[in-house]
This record gives structure tokens, sequence and C-alpha cells, in this order.
């Protein structure tokens, strides 16, 4: 549908109408002549029309990318094989103002300062935990709020291990735990801490390309922390 039928004008680019009302003809008996007052003078009426349409297209786009859903690549190898380099995906950033996060979920955000890209690529990882949570490394796994997590989408049954400091963490509010599926390949929380929700473009929600690996990501539900704190 075009721009012209959504905003109900009734602007057209084609010639004179024929018929009672254009002056056209009125019966076998004889015409009305040609009445140019009845017929658009509009200078280059079919451009504006198209330069309408583009600008009216290009304002949806912009609309739907900065506050909708945004198509994403992935440049890292951090979340193999759950997304592999070169795989395209939306990313959701409409429902976090409705839906808070959840641990599961694969998110695309802008690091802390020290690890920001030069040409300021996001980072791609998955939530371990949300707010209040503890989260410790121990054993070759990951444990939050004393419960070792079930995590079939660890990249070929890696163990995760203590990559900084650090081995355990209280997730502030407002802020999320992630790190990449690839454990041995991913700088995460493991390292430069929880990340601010402030920082968090959206969730990562559908792989679309190559055609081949099209799908929606799941989220696993970790039923092992249903009875643990908080």
């Amino acid at each position: 549908m075009s721009a012209t039928v959504a905003t109900g004008r009734a602007r057209g680019c084609a010639g004179p109408a024929s018929g009672p009302a254009a002056g056209g003809p009125v019966g076998r008996q004889g015409s009305r002549p040609y009445t140019p007052g009845l017929v658009s003078q509009r200078r280059f009426g079919c451009l504006f029309e198209i330069v309408e349409t583009l600008v009216l297209t290009f304002v949806i786009f912009l609309v739907i990318q900065n506050f909708v859903v945004q198509p994403y690549r992935v440049q890292q190898q951090s979340m193999e094989h759950t997304l592999e380099p070169d795989q395209y995906v939306l990313v959701d950033k409409l429902t976090k103002n409705f839906d808070d996060y959840k641990r599961g979920d694969i998110v695309v955000f802008n690091p802390p300062g020290a690890w920001a890209q030069g040409d300021g690529t996001p980072f791609i990882k998955r939530v371990i935990a949300v707010a209040d949570d503890t989260v410790e490394i121990q054993d070759g796994g990951v444990f939050v709020n004393g419960v070792r997590l079930d995590e079939p989408y660890v990249y070929e049954g890696q163990e995760t291990l203590v990559t900084g400091s650090q081995a355990t963490w209280l997730v502030p509010d407002d802020q999320l735990f992630v790190m990449g599926d690839h454990r041995n390949n991913s700088a995460d929380s493991r390292v430069f801490g929880p990340i601010d929700k402030g920082q968090v473009s959206g969730r990562a929600w559908l792989r679309y390309w190559p055609f081949s690996t099209f799908g929606i990501l799941p989220t696993p539900t970790h039923p092992e922390l249903a009875s643990a704190a908080p």
C-alpha cells in the first residue's frame, strides 16, 4: 500500500480524465470543451509523491531500528556454537521496557570503557545472573545462589574457569552478570564484572542469516534454580 493511500489522499499522476466532471464527452450529440481549472496544476506532482513516500519510509525505518528491533552481525567467537561469526540476529529493543531480562537471555550491550572496541562494536553474551544473585565459579562450573547451573549451551562441554582475580560476585541492582557460551574464548563478567542494564541494547531473539540457520534463539529456564534465592 502506498503512502498516498495511507494518508487518505487521492492525488494522482495520470493525465486528465474524461467524463462529465472533467469536461469530457457527455453524450453522443456533443461534448464539452476541456476545462483546465478542473485538473490539478501542481508541477512535479509525481516526483513530490515519490519523495514523500521515500521520506516516510525512512522515518518508519529509523523508528523501528531505534526503538523496536535492529539487525546485528555477530563478529566475535565468544558465543560459539550458539551463534557463529558472520551470522545475523535480530535484537529486540522494545520488550525490555516492560519485561525484565532473565537468566539465559542473549543480550547485546556496550562493554565497559576499558573493553570497548575501537570501532564501537558491541558485545553479545548470555545472561547468567540478575540482581541480588550470587555467582560463584568453582569445580569447572557456575553456581548461582549455591546451585550449579545446567548449561547445555556451553561450547563442547567446556569447563568454566576463573579468568580474573575474582571467583564470587553479588550482582547489584540494575545490573547483569554475563558470559559467552565459548567460555575459553570470552571476555565477560568474569573479568569486567556485572554490566549496567542501561548499557544493554536488547535481547537477541531471532537468527535469520544464513537462512539455513533461521530460527528463534531459545532461552533456558533453569528449573534447578526454582527453589533458590532470590
